[in-house]
């Protein structure tokens, strides 16, 4: 039957969750598994299980994961910031959700859950650096268009060890959601603490540029063909790259 997805669910925090796996049926053995984070929107018209399912074809597990919960979708634009507030605002409680939908990947019987990794879209980027910032148990995370801040820190703790996860962002330079101001910021964060780390900035690309759905210029939200075949193509040779290394290529 080739390419298939199944709904999953589990929770945390006493909220119910669920997410989509996607795998082929013709598989014989678990497979390196690519973890998808959804955007602060989480439409229920299916754009991350459709990264899912891309994956699977490319012969990896994949699991569009729930931070909300389940049944949770945004309808209107002032959705996003009423469902991300709350986490964003909590980073850490963020970082334990994430996790909670990393380990539910792992268990699924096709997943290779020894080797995994993680992106995300607009606030999905965020959540898939933030599993970097704190060395999940991933071999690499790539945001898409994502917030690149950290986490603000009470004074003293911000966390100082190695980054272990390879990390991608591949960003519109012209995102007014995440200007060249924050670029900068980023890097020093990411060289500061020794991550394996690459940036690809698109000229003339704005915010969501992967996602025609939310082609709404007035928003700083535009669609480009261009770049999410770019950023595909530079998410592809990362997959390969860390997956490889791991002797899973």
């Amino acid at each position: 039957m080739g390419t298939r997805i199944r709904s999953i669910d589990y929770d945390h925090d006493g909220q119910e969750l669920q997410g989509e796996f996607a795998w082929d049926d013709e598989w014989t053995e678990p497979r390196p598994c690519v973890v998808v984070i959804h955007d602060a929107m989480k439409s229920d018209q299916g754009f991350e299980e459709e990264r899912a399912v891309t994956l699977a074809a490319m012969g990896y597990s994949a699991f569009a994961l729930d931070v909300y919960g389940r049944g949770i979708h945004g309808d209107e634009g002032d959705d996003a910031h009423t469902l991300m507030k709350p986490f964003q605002a909590d980073r850490l409680f963020l970082q334990q959700r994430l996790l909670a939908g990393l380990r539910a990947a792992a268990e699924q019987p096709e997943s290779d859950g020894e080797h995994m990794a993680a992106i995300g879209y607009c606030f999905g980027g965020l959540c898939a650096l933030d599993l970097a910032r704190m060395n999940a148990p991933l071999l690499g995370v790539a945001s898409f268009h994502g917030n690149l801040a950290p986490p603000i820190w009470p004074e003293g703790q911000a966390p100082k060890e190695r980054i272990r996860p390879r990390v991608i962002a591949l960003h519109g330079w012209d995102d007014p959601y995440g200007p060249p101001s924050v670029i900068e910021p980023f890097a020093r964060e990411m060289s500061d603490r020794g991550a394996d780390w690459q940036l690809h900035a698109y000229g003339d690309t704005v915010h969501s540029f992967t996602n025609i759905r939310y082609d709404m210029p007035e928003r700083g939200t535009v669609y480009s063909a261009r770049a999410e075949r770019r950023s595909w193509r530079a998410l592809s040779g990362f997959l390969e790259e860390i997956f490889a290394r791991a002797g899973r290529g």
